[in-house]
């Protein structure tokens, strides 16, 4: 195994988890979040030995989501989810017995997240799923990091908004 092999293994496939729910979160289907992260991991190890930042996590979901772009494609990625793909986004669970242990409000959250536009749903991942920082989240997107606050602060909104009709709903 080379140096280069061992650095990988230890700095890069520990973010593995991260790669995978990123991708699932912006692909919304488990089997293209698998060939996504596949991709972006094969990616990454050829070009691992370039690598001399800090922190190889931002740079592996930025590597993540350009696999997501350069496979999903524009008009595919704009396409709307229709309610029964929503159901199926928020519900990951295999069988009964898990779907049941789900709370009603995560299934909810899912839901909701599901329908924010993928710039507001890239940066609350991030944020809040993977614990980025607002500099990390703007060298993974190659966005400024005045504008991760704003898309951040826009989700969030989004996502009270939505919260807030559902619960004067009932």
């Amino acid at each position: 195994m080379t140096d280069t092999s061992r650095r990988f293994e230890a700095e890069a496939l520990p973010h593995l988890d991260a790669a995978y729910n990123f991708a699932r979160w912006l692909a919304r289907s488990e089997s293209d979040a698998e060939d996504i992260v596949q991709d972006a991991m094969l990616r990454a190890f050829k070009v691992f030995g370039n690598f001399r930042g800090e922190n190889p996590k931002p740079w592996l979901l930025a590597i993540v989501r350009n696999c997501w772009l350069s496979r999903m494609g524009d008009p595919r990625r704009k396409l709307t989810l229709g309610s029964d793909q929503l159901e199926t986004m928020a519900s990951e669970a295999s069988d009964p017995e898990e779907e049941a242990m789900q709370s009603s409000e995560s299934r909810r959250l899912q839901t909701y997240m599901a329908l924010l536009p993928d710039e507001f749903r890239e940066v609350l991942v991030l944020r809040e799923m993977e614990d980025l920082s607002y500099q990390q989240i703007a060298e993974a997107l190659a966005i400024p990091t005045g504008t991760v606050m704003s898309r951040l602060a826009r989700a969030r909104g989004l996502l009270r908004e939505k919260w807030s009709e559902a619960d004067e709903l009932r």
